[in-house]
Formats: C-alpha cells, structure tokens, sequence
C-alpha cells in the first residue's frame, strides 16, 4: 500500500482536493486541508522531511506582511462596491449612449465597462458573471447575436488582466521583485 501511495502520490492528493471541493468546502479550506494531510502523508512515507513544516509559520507570516500584497482585498472591495451599488450598471449605460451613434457601440461599451470593472475587482470570473448578468440581457434586447454577445463579455474580462490597476499584475510585481509601478507602466501600452 505504500509503495502504491508513494509512486501515485500526485494524482491521490489531487483526487483528495477534488473530494473536498465536491463536498461544498470553501476553496482556500480545501486547499489547506489536502495540503496539511498529504504533508503528513508524505513525511510518514518519508518522501520528504519535517523541515517543510517547520518553515511553515515563517512563511505565513511572511505574506501577511508583504505590503504589496495589501492592495488586493482593497481592489476587490472596490469592484463589490461597484457592482452592488449599480453603480456599474449606471456606467453601462453612459458609455452605451456615447456610442450609441456608432454600429457596435454597445458592444464597445461593454468591452470599455467590463474591462474596467474587471480590473477593479481583479477577479475575472466575477466579472464576466457581473458583466454577463448586467449587459448580457441589454444586448440581447438590442438584437446582437448570443455568440457575439457573450463573446464580447468574456473578452471584457480577460482583456482586463493587463489593463492597471490589475491585481494580476500586483501579484507578478511581488514575485518578480520589481515595483507595481514599472509593471503598471509596462503594461498601459499593450492594455
């Protein structure tokens, strides 16, 4: 049995997140708890040592005192704030009647609108759902095709990813060693 946990022990800790995941857990407690138990696991079958777990506080703390990090629940505050306020729909709208003339231009709006909400929140699925829930009933009611439609949607939210403030690259910012700002201005020209 060990020797069959040993050689599988990748595919068994990824099935073990699955079987957490299916059972309703949150993500964040089900990617602890596999990673707590299949540690335990591993330093049992001695495929790896106890020093991992000895670092383990160290590393904790070490991120809740990154500062750059702190930004990230400030932006997605700022993004819930938007959405919930409808303060985003009410944008729709406005951007929607500035291109209201030109052929597309609610779909121009759209692509503007959820960009930028996308890059407030920085999380993209949330936004696609938000922008998908506000704009999708809009631009079906305006004749778009469902394709074009939902296409422009997701489009809005992924392009966000590279358009400041995104939490994206925040995130590459702290990893890389480099500052926000050389990656904001890096990144304005591409977004």
């Amino acid at each position: 049995m060990t020797e069959f946990i040993t050689q599988n022990f990748v595919p068994l800790m990824f099935a073990g997140l699955f079987l957490l995941l299916i059972t309703g857990i949150p993500v964040a407690f089900g990617l602890a708890a596999t990673g707590l138990l299949f540690g335990f696991v591993g330093m049992e079958l001695g495929l790896f040592g106890s020093t991992l777990f000895q670092a383990l506080p160290l590393r904790v703390l070490g991120i809740m005192m990154n500062d750059t990090l702190l930004a990230i629940p400030f932006f997605t505050l700022m993004g819930i704030i938007l959405e919930r306020s409808g303060m985003a729909e009410d944008l729709l709208e406005t951007v929607g009647q500035v291109f209201g003339p030109v052929r597309g231009g609610l779909a121009i709006a759209v692509i503007l609108v959820g960009a930028l909400l996308a890059a407030t929140t920085g999380v993209v699925a949330a936004a696609v759902i938000s922008m998908g829930l506000i704009s999708l009933p809009i631009m079906l009611r305006y004749g778009y095709n469902r394709t074009i439609a939902t296409g422009t949607i997701t489009a809005s939210g992924t392009l966000a990813q590279a358009i400041p403030p995104s939490l994206v690259l925040i995130v590459m910012a702290d990893q890389l060693g480099r500052s926000v700002g050389d990656l904001y201005a890096g990144a304005m020209i591409p977004g």
